[in-house]
């Protein structure tokens, strides 16, 4: 894990808060509260028993015996500075009066859990700029105009590589595992590409720059590639079906769905395939335009981008810069991370950034 997993502020401060608890750090400190854990493919970590619960009540155990006291069914509804040294927690039932306030609120994704944005409006009040949020790692939705591909192939996955571009320009390259559904587009990849897509996308309504997303279906290939691999497996085996040497390159059913789209008959052999039908097969692998039409918003999004901006805190304790005693960790700082427990990380690491700063 490095400050390139992640997007939104300077990735030199991510870098910093990063090293205030690494990787290595978490892995400690769960198995010294008894939830030992194991690495999967692609780097995830899980708990060796599989279980969330047994996460959720070793973190609530640990926290009892440090003597904390938890105060659950209270909503939080603002931060108001109290003097130069205690601030007024307000809650719809009570007030609290403290030293230290560490806004760890999240950002608007998921709102049933709580994390409905109101941590932004708290700080926006005590005086911070906020990064306008969006939600990330989404699904995307896909028009129906194309519903011939994307439903037909629902259930499908595969390697793929997404490419957003702006005024014929690359924004952004990634590779990944895309997932086919109903509505549009999800699996790793997806999600991935979402923030940069949406983000994009909502800066087009004060200016006009054009957004469009296209999918290779054979990442890190060009067009002059895929020719030279046509013209290779024609002279190998001229006899061959389209069909079955471009399966042997995506999923039949996504072979299928090309050649129907691109309005060529799977049975032509190679010897007899077109010049003009492959260049067009070719820049459809790799430059396949989608329709997107939106996102599946907050309540399917696994994190929000934007929120407090990074230049407003120390990275060295999380303290606030523009309101004294104030510390804001997690989600609720214009940070993101890429799928695969990345968003978890930088929760724990600016959490115990915050918390070192506070207890010395």
């Amino acid at each position: 894990m490095t400050e390139q997993d992640f997007w939104g502020g300077r990735r030199t401060v991510v870098r910093r808060i990063l090293r205030g608890f690494s990787v290595d750090d978490t892995v400690a400190f769960f198995r010294e509260i008894g939830v030992p854990l194991h690495e999967e493919p692609g780097g995830k970590l899980f708990p060796d028993s599989n279980r969330a619960r047994e996460v959720l009540n070793a973190l609530l155990n640990e926290a009892r015996g440090r003597g904390v006291t938890m105060i659950a069914g209270a909503r939080v509804t603002d931060v108001a500075r109290q003097d130069d040294q205690t601030h007024r927690v307000i809650t719809n039932d009570f007030d609290l009066l403290a030293r230290h306030v560490v806004l760890a609120t999240g950002g608007r994704s998921l709102p049933k859990s709580g994390s409905d944005g109101v941590g932004f409006e708290i700080a926006r009040r005590l005086g911070h700029s906020i990064v306008a949020p969006t939600p990330a790692l989404v699904p995307l939705l896909l028009e129906n105009e194309t519903a011939a591909m994307h439903r037909a192939l629902t259930g499908v996955a595969h390697e793929a590589e997404l490419t957003l571009w702006v005024d014929d320009a690359v924004e952004i390259r990634l590779t990944g595992s895309i997932l086919w559904t109903h509505f549009g587009i999800s699996g790793p990849l997806a999600l991935n590409m979402s923030r940069h897509w949406i983000r994009a996308s909502r800066a087009t309504l004060s200016g006009s720059p054009d957004v469009q997303l296209t999918v290779s279906f054979c990442p890190g290939e060009t067009f002059d590639d895929l020719e030279k691999w046509w013209t290779s497996r024609t002279r190998a085996h001229p006899q061959t079906s389209v069909a079955t040497q471009l399966s042997s390159r995506v999923p039949a059913s996504v072979s299928d769905r090309l050649l129907e789209r691109a309005g060529i008959g799977g049975s032509t052999t190679l010897a007899h395939f077109a010049r003009e039908d492959r260049r067009r097969l070719s820049h459809a692998l790799v430059k396949w335009p989608l329709a997107v039409t939106g996102d599946r918003g907050y309540n399917y999004a696994e994190v929000t981008a934007g929120g407090v901006s990074l230049d407003e805190i120390d990275p060295a304790t999380m303290r606030s810069r523009v309101c004294p005693g104030v510390s804001l960790v997690g989600e609720i700082l214009d940070v993101d991370g890429r799928i695969g427990g990345f968003n978890f990380q930088w929760a724990w690491s600016s959490a115990r950034v915050a918390a070192g700063a506070i207890s010395t």
